[in-house]
């Protein structure tokens, strides 16, 4: 990886790229540091490091921003809320789904998208808003007492504005990444993001041995193992396929003849990404954020305080709901991706076949039965990754030895794949460059 990165250094046209990429990551960062008017949120944060909230995992995905109030507190969110949402509209309304058939129709859906992107970071800007000022975490008067009247209504307007401004300013800064960097935007942007809490990682790593020694020595070590062997782990998994072989008839258009190759259909076995487990744990995220709204009113050791000690990271029915949600969100994704029929229906208009199986509804049959066997395959792996640190976390508890590792499945996931699909992207730019064309 990293000669790969030396190699389109050299690269004058990628050098532009990478330098206007870092450019972006930067002012992306630097936006993550200004604060916005009138938050005055404390040192601690909206929400410990450690906790299981959503508002954690948004501060995640904004690298602490979201925790401080600051510009680009809602991040890349809401712009990858609405693409899901709209993909998911896609296969209900026939009318979307025309659209992403051409040029024209994608740029419609990229418009459509912006739309809906500002139209949820409005909402969660007003969300974000009625949470802080309930928290007390506005700016006060001299004397220490909060504002009343017009002053809250025309605080709430300049947050809500600057907020969702800053959001929008991220999904340029993304587009802007895709037209002129090298890499995906959005993913890089929550890379960059992910990336700035490492320090808190090896914070949580290093401080118990600091403090405490002895067996935080042994703990430690095996806690920075597993991290680089679960990272191996996930380069193995993506790029892991079941290719379905097929085999092209010989058929003669005039005077030439075509077909009659063998080709592959290839299969991801991690075909959903980190998509279902963003999901699952988005949902599980859900009663622990709801409890923070009603910690006041509900007693301990009563049936409200059991019911939400369940969705705990360190409790065993949050890791086997998050374990099934998981493989539920990855059958659910895999059949938007891959419809069956109409991939035989491809395969048989290209005079193609699967060796062995008739064309038609069995082969429509086999490619749904292999799909379903490596999309709950994919989720096993995948799940693997994502319970990872929720068992490292109660295994340790259970020996009285705690430690927590902040860097989440979800996060080792994303840092990982983007990085794989921007030296990808990167080596397939070096090999255009380097093509000799039949004039050479």
């Amino acid at each position: 990886m990293l000669k790969t990165f030396i190699n389109a250094w050299k690269i004058a046209d990628l050098r532009k790229k990478m330098l206007y990429t870092i450019m972006i990551i930067f002012l992306f960062r630097l936006g993550c540091a200004i604060p916005v008017p009138f938050i005055n949120i404390a040192n601690e944060g909206l929400v410990s490091a450690d906790s299981n909230t959503f508002l954690n995992y948004l501060s995640m995905m904004t690298g602490d921003a979201f925790n401080y109030g600051r510009l680009f507190a809602l991040g890349i969110t809401p712009y990858i809320n609405a693409s899901i949402i709209l993909q998911l509209l896609a296969v209900a309304i026939p009318a979307l789904e025309k659209l992403s058939h051409d040029e024209e129709g994608r740029k419609k859906m990229a418009t459509i998208t912006r739309y809906v992107t500002v139209g949820l970071a409005l909402l969660q800007s007003v969300a974000y808003y009625v949470y802080i000022w309930s928290q007390g975490m506005l700016i006060t008067n001299k004397d220490g007492s909060a504002y009343t009247g017009f002053p809250v209504v025309f605080m709430g307007v300049v947050v809500v504005s600057v907020l969702t401004a800053g959001s929008a300013l991220v999904m340029w800064l993304g587009e802007q990444i895709n037209d002129k960097g090298i890499g995906n935007g959005i993913s890089l942007i929550l890379f960059a993001g992910i990336v700035s809490r490492l320090p808190t990682t090896v914070y949580s790593l290093v401080m118990p041995i600091w403090y405490q020694g002895g067996w935080y020595y042994l703990i430690s070590t095996l806690a920075i193992i597993s991290l680089l062997a679960m990272i191996a782990y996930i380069v193995w998994m993506d790029a892991a396929e079941r290719r379905i072989p097929v085999q092209y008839a010989k058929r003669v258009v005039g005077r030439k003849m075509y077909g009659g190759q063998n080709s592959n259909i290839p299969i991801k076995v991690n075909m959903s990404g980190v998509l279902p487990v963003i999901f699952a744990s988005s949902i599980l995220s859900l009663p622990p954020t709801i409890k923070m709204f009603v910690q006041n009113k509900i007693e301990e050791g009563k049936f409200w305080d059991k019911f939400f000690g369940l969705f705990d990271s360190t409790h065993w029915v949050y890791g086997i709901i998050y374990f099934l949600l998981i493989i539920f969100f990855a059958y659910f994704y895999a059949s938007i991706q891959y419809n069956p029929v109409e991939m035989a229906n491809n395969l048989s208009k290209n005079s193609g076949m699967i060796p062995g199986i008739r064309s038609g509804k069995p082969t429509a049959d086999y490619i749904a039965k292999i799909i379903s066997k490596i999309v709950l395959l994919g989720a096993l792996m995948l799940s693997v990754v994502a319970l990872y640190p929720v068992l490292f976390t109660q295994i340790t508890t259970a020996v009285g030895k705690p430690i927590n590792v902040a860097i989440g499945g979800t996060s080792i996931i994303i840092l990982v794949g983007v990085a794989l699909e921007t030296v990808q992207q990167i080596e397939s730019q070096m090999m255009m460059r380097h093509y000799k064309g039949f004039l050479d």
